[in-house]
Formats: C-alpha cells, structure tokens, sequence
C-alpha cells in the first residue's frame, strides 16, 4: 500500500509538473451538489435570463420607435440596454449548462475568451454609468447648450470611448493571465470570472493581480469621481430651482441613474477589491451571481418603473 501510494504520488507530481505551464481543460463545477435544487436553480435563471434579454431588447426597440425618445439621454440608455444583453449571455448559458451537469469541461482558451469578454462589457458598462451622468449633467446644468454639448458626433466619440476602455482593459488583463503557469486542480464554480481563474495560478500572480486591480481600480475610480462631480452639480442646480414640481422631476430623473450605479459599483467593488483572505467563496460566488445575472434584469425594471417618459412612449405604442 505504501508503494502504491508512493507511485500514485509521485505519477501526480510529474503530470503536475507537465501541465504547469500548459492548461488544456478547466473544469466547471455547477452551484450546487442536490439535483432538485439545480432544476430549481436552472429553472429561475433561464427566466431571469428571457427576462433580461426580452426587457432590454424591449427597451431598444421602444426607443427606437418613439420619437419623444430619440435625446441623447435614450441613446446611452439604449447603448446600456444592449450591453446588458451581452453582458447576460457570457455567462447565463454557461451557468444553465453547469446546472444540468455535475462536472462540465471548458478548454483554456474558451475561458479566457469568456473572460475577455466579461471584463469588455462590464468596463463599458461601468463607462456608460459615467457617461449617463455626465449628459445628466449638461441635461440640467446647461440646458441651453445641451443639444450643441452632447451631439451625435460627441455622443459616438463617448460612447466609442467606453468600448475602446474595455478593449483595453481586456487585452491587459487576459495577456497576463495567459502567461500564468497553472499546476494546481483546474476546478472553477461556475464561470470564468478574473479572481478565480488567477487564483488558480501556482506560479507567482502578483503581478496580475496588480494589474487586475489596476484596470478595474482605474475604470472604476474615474467612473464614479466622473459621477460623483456630475451630480455634486446638478444637486446644487436642482436646489436653486424654484418650484417644487420642477426640483421633484429633477430628482425623479436622477433617481433611476443613482440606482442603477449603485447595484453595479457596490457589487464590483465587493468582488474585485476586497482582500483575498476576506468573504466566503459562496458569498462571492453569490455576488458575482448577482451581478452577472440581477443588475443587467434590473436596469430595464428600473428605467421603465421609474421614468414617466418611457411609460407614456410604451403607453402610446401599445394603443396603436
């Protein structure tokens, strides 16, 4: 028995040592062991899923047709509602698979592929976030020169902006990550998110790890002193106006925004800037979770139930 174990010791330590540089297979464990509760599981996530994709598509389509919804405002509502649908479709599916399955093999490269694109949308959509209270900004600080201030040219440029953020953001990330040697079991939960692929890493990540907390550190930061700016502004602004009614639809114009900003960078901060020692793995798999699959179902809620601009539109839309 000694010598067996000794063998199957020392077989293990040599396959390790040949696949430490080279990864082929990532396994993906599904959330939970108990087959009832997957079905559960799979069950709410394919209808938060249709939820999302029918919601923001919905909301697109709405803005595209109505014309009292053609300002800038709609367009980066639209370019977020659209980001929202990629965003949900790198990871539900992968996760509606794992639910069915107890063990589910991803090749390397697809995880990374996954991964690039996770961290795209979710840069761009943290960009979006900033650019909406930036135009909320020139909305009620300068509304006289808000047409000439957000243009469609300036409009494409930011938005193009947020994109090319991400794209950046992506190819720095994943280039460092693909470096990485990877000997230890190649097991992730659920998806290919960025802390737990690097942490699967035996060699020495903490390069990456600076580097991912860098370009996540420097998207965010600037996103929301971007956003904090912008409506330390328009608080004052709002404050001078001197009816009621129009300080109240100010505010009612603000609060989607606000909601919307504080779901996705309260989420992101706990995910990717706590200490590694610190939080449960189930209570990161759960936020991650939550913001892979609540905040993009969330946002069309939000800016439908709380914008009287897009109920009169859907109003007037579904009576013809």
């Amino acid at each position: 028995c000694q010598k067996h174990s000794y063998l199957i010791k020392h077989n293990t330590q040599l396959v390790l040592m040949e696949n430490s540089s080279t990864v082929t297979d990532l396994i993906l464990l599904g959330m939970t062991e108990n087959p009832q509760l997957g079905v559960l599981l799979f069950g709410v996530f394919l209808i938060v899923y249709i939820v999302t994709v029918l919601g923001n598509l919905g909301l697109v389509v709405l803005m595209r047709v109505s014309p009292c919804l053609h300002t800038p405002m709609y367009f980066f509502l639209s370019n977020l509602s659209f980001l929202d649908v990629y965003f949900s479709s790198v990871t539900i599916p992968e996760t509606l698979a794992n639910l069915l399955s107890k063990l589910q093999a991803v090749c390397f490269l697809g995880c990374v592929t996954q991964m690039g694109l996770f961290i795209i949308f979710a840069s761009a959509e943290c960009n979006i976030l900033a650019s909406m209270a930036y135009d909320l900004y020139t909305a009620i600080c300068h509304p006289l020169l808000y047409h000439i201030t957000m243009s469609r040219v300036r409009r494409l440029k930011l938005v193009a902006g947020c994109y090319l953020g991400g794209l950046v953001n992506m190819v720095s990330v994943t280039t460092s990550i693909t470096q990485l040697s990877f000997c230890q079991p190649h097991v992730l939960p659920h998806f290919c998110d960025i802390p737990l692929l690097s942490a699967l890493a035996c060699s020495d990540h903490w390069v990456t790890q600076i580097l991912i907390v860098g370009c996540g550190g420097f998207t965010l930061f600037t996103s929301i002193m971007v956003i904090l700016v912008s409506y330390l502004s328009v608080l004052m602004t709002i404050l001078r106006i001197p009816s009621a009614s129009g300080r109240q639809k100010a505010f009612s114009t603000c609060a989607s925004h606000l909601t919307a900003v504080g779901l996705y960078c309260g989420t992101t901060m706990y995910t990717y800037f706590q200490p590694s020692q610190c939080g449960s793995q189930a209570g990161n798999q759960m936020v991650s979770v939550f913001y892979a699959m609540v905040i993009p179902v969330s946002n069309p809620l939000i800016y439908s139930l709380r914008n009287q601009e897009v109920k009169v539109a859907l109003q007037k839309i579904l009576k013809k």
